[in-house]
Order: C-alpha cells, then structure tokens, then sequence
C-alpha cells in the first residue's frame, strides 16, 4: 500500500581525511556527516489522471520541473522526459533530479504495477549555499531560508548538496512506493541494514550516472549512512550496469541493486563503529568566498602517481597511516583533559597536512594552497582550536576545524574571521571574505521526517 505523505532527509558530507587515497580500493576514508540536511517531501497529487511528476524547491526563484513518465518496451526502464508547459521562464535540465527519478522509478516498477503521479518538494538547510545579499535579513519560514535568487545564481558551500538530494530523493520515493520494504516498525537491524544497502546502492547508481562518471561514493554513503569509515565500490559494478533505455536495463537494475545472484556482488566496506570525535569537541567548517578555480584537479594528481608510482605509493601508504592516527586520536578526545592532552592530535593533523602539501607541491595541484595554510596556521594559534585541514580534494573554497565545543572558542574564531581576508591568487583565487557556517558532524545518515517541518511552505 501506498504512503499518500512521506518526507525523508539526508545529510551533507565533509571528508576530512582520505582525499585523493579514496578514489583508491586500497585506502579508505574518514567522512562525516553533516548537521546540514536537504529534505524531499513527497505526496500523491490530487489529479491521478495524469502521468506527471511535479518538481519545486520553493527557496529559489523559478525552481520548478515537471516530467512525464512511461515505460519503455523490452525492459528498458521508465522514461522521464521535461515538459515546459506555461512557465514564463524556461526551466533548465536539473540533471540530478531528471536522472534520479527514472533509475528509482525503473527500479521501483520492478515491485509495484502501476506508478501514480507525485507533487516533489525539496528543501536544503541554509548552510549549503553562501547567502545572498538581501536574504540574511529575511525571517525563515520555519526552519528553511527563503534565498530570493534563481538556483543558477546561488554558490555552493561545498557540503555534497547533489548527493544529498540524490539520496534523499531515493529514499523518499522507495518509502512512498514502497514502504513495507524500508523495514517497519520498530524495525529489526537487519531490515534496517537491508533498507539502507538499497538506498545506497541505487543512489550511487543514480549519481554517477547524473554525474557521467563513476565516482568513489564517499558523498553518497556518508548522506545515506552518516559519519563513517568509507572504502569505495568496484567500479565495475556499475560500469557493466548498461545505459537507461536499452533492452534489459530495468532487470539489470534490479538485479544490481539488490546483489542479485549473477550480479557484481557490491563489495564497498562501511564502518561505523570506530568513527566518534570525543564529548566537548566538534568539527566546524569555513566557507571561504573567493571565486576560486580548480578545475581537473583529480586527474592531475592521478597523472603524477602514475608517472611516479613507486614514490606515489610510499606517500599514499605514509597518509593512510596518517589518517588512522586522526581517527584514534579523535576517539580519545576529552572536555575534561587538560590541553597539552590533545597536543599529540594536534601534532598528527600537522604531519598529515605536511604530507598532503608535499603532494601538492609534486603534483602541482592548490590540495593546500598557500592561502588556506595561512588561513589553516591563523586558526590553530587561536586557545581551544586544535587544528585544521582542507577537505576533499582541497582547494581554496573550505577549511575544516576541530575545535572544543564552547562559547569562548567559537567567539574567539568569529571575531578572527570578520577583520581576514583572503589573499588573491593570481589564476586561481580572487580575494575574498571567510564565513563560519553553523553545521557540525552529525553520526546519522537518512531519517524520515515530522511532515509539519514543511507546513509553511504548501501551496
């Protein structure tokens, strides 16, 4: 039986360690969650005669989709197509949402005889985007900030918002469609295991292909699984998957997500149990806005390892190394040691970030430009920061802070942030303001919601 209502949430990511090693099978990454959510809201729409899907995210100017859907013949999946219908703007290809909708719905259609048609909202908390001018004044409609700008027009803060969105949405049309398979309840932890592998699985399957590559996945299995040790995926899993429309593809789906016999077996290694900063301690990032460019970075570091592999190698195994030392560090952390107890922490973080600069500096990629150090070095002198990184793949968009959880610290790293500027870097970087965003690590993946988070918002 249907839900007629359902909404479902998912978290943003920050990778605070393992940049560049997690694209590997051979390494792993330490994500984690973020407090900053996006939500899908979904309902049945009120005209059942159509076979239509409604898309909005009310927050920005001009945010709406809308889609048909049919099946194909020969297996091949449904179809998602846009229609433009009367809207004064012509709206652009959200390729995320279009693509999401088709795998999920192919997958569901596995399950269920007929699909209904569906009015979408989508809601992000307002740290994913760097605010606009006019809308810091603005009063918040519960607990969402009405942007007042088109969705091209807003900057990112790099929290993994088009994960999200893919996993939340996945999730929220699996619990719509299909909510006796998303474990009961109280559900058992094996249901609960089996409905999150599903969720993952066809959400990764979702995003690479939204994003024409199969990417590591760490942004995805941190939306759908929260803060946790990550060990990407085969790629061939979804390599051989085929494309949406050839003949087959719907029982292909199926067969992969669910790890069907005769399927790729997904083989990506999650763990959640050795991932936890201590009591009285908390990550925080920085939205540095400074119109940077960073373009092919990945490939470029890639490059240089494989031209130089045995050099590479002793690097890449020096960082893991380094990066398991981050993590038991962070588990030992304490409110009630005194300060010299997390200097060792503190000395960890500076050997890993020596390493990442040394890559840097070899592959000739800004991972820790010389910007972010000085950014990085100014808040690790300030009384309760214990030091800092740049995440992912670096850059000069974001710092991430471990800090103790107190009133003075934060005040203290406020006061430092409104008087810095950011140096400009010629060909890469324009100068530019440092912004304290309001998340922190957050241990939870997907959750439903109390609908009434979304009342103010209805049409």
């Amino acid at each position: 039986m249907l839900h007629q209502e359902t909404a479902v949430s998912a978290p943003g990511k920050v990778l605070l360690a393992g940049g560049y090693l997690v694209v590997d099978r051979a390494y792993t990454g330490l994500v984690f969650g973020l407090s900053a959510r996006i939500h899908v809201h979904i309902r049945a729409s009120v005209d059942r005669s159509s076979s239509e899907i409604s898309v909005r995210s009310p927050q920005f100017k001009h945010a709406d989709w809308r889609y048909t859907y049919r099946e194909l013949e020969d297996d091949a999946g449904i179809e998602i197509k846009q229609i433009q219908g009367e809207q004064s703007v012509p709206q652009a290809r959200n390729g995320f949402i279009e693509t999401t909708l088709a795998y999920v719905l192919t997958y569901i259609s596995c399950r269920i005889t007929e699909l209904v048609p569906l009015s979408i909202n989508i809601f992000a908390d307002s740290d994913y985007y760097s605010h606009s001018p006019g809308s810091h004044d603005q009063e918040p409609a519960g607990r969402f900030l009405d942007f007042g700008v088109p969705l091209s027009s807003a900057n990112k803060t790099g929290l993994g918002s088009s994960a999200a969105l893919v996993t939340a949405l996945t999730a929220a049309l699996l619990s719509f469609y299909i909510p006796s398979e998303q474990g009961s309840s109280p559900a058992s932890t094996t249901q609960i295991r089996k409905a999150q592998a599903r969720v993952h699985n066809l959400a990764q399957a979702a995003h690479c292909n939204a994003q024409g590559k199969v990417g590591s996945g760490f942004d995805v299995a941190a939306a759908v699984y929260g803060s946790c040790i990550y060990r990407r995926f085969s790629p061939s899993i979804l390599e051989d998957l085929g494309g949406l429309g050839s003949a087959r593809f719907r029982l292909r789906l199926q067969d992969c997500i669910d790890d069907s016999e005769g399927s790729k077996i997904w083989d990506t290694f999650i763990n959640k149990d050795g991932v936890r900063i201590g009591k009285g301690f908390r990550l925080v990032l920085c939205d540095v806005d400074c119109g940077s460019e960073t373009p092919g970075m990945v490939k470029k570091v890639f490059a240089w390892r494989k031209e130089n592999p045995g050099e590479a190698a002793l690097l890449w195994e020096t960082l893991q190394r380094g990066n398991e030392d981050l993590r038991c560090g962070l588990n030992e952390l304490s409110s009630s040691a005194p300060i010299d107890a997390y200097e060792n922490l503190r000395n960890i973080i500076f050997t890993n970030r020596s390493l990442i600069r040394e890559m840097s500096k070899k592959a000739d990629v800004p991972v820790e430009p010389l910007s972010q150090t000085h950014l990085i070095d100014a808040c690790s002198a300030l009384p309760g920061v214990v030091g800092g990184v740049v995440p992912g793949a670096g850059g000069f968009d974001a710092i991430v802070l471990l800090i103790r959880d107190d009133t003075e610290t934060i005040d203290g790293l406020r006061r430092l942030l409104a008087e810095y500027h950011v140096e400009a870097v010629p060909g890469h970087a324009s100068a530019g303001k440092v912004r304290l965003l309001g998340v922190k690590q957050e241990m939870e993946g997907i959750r439903a919601e109390d609908l009434s988070l979304y009342s103010d918002w209805k049409q």
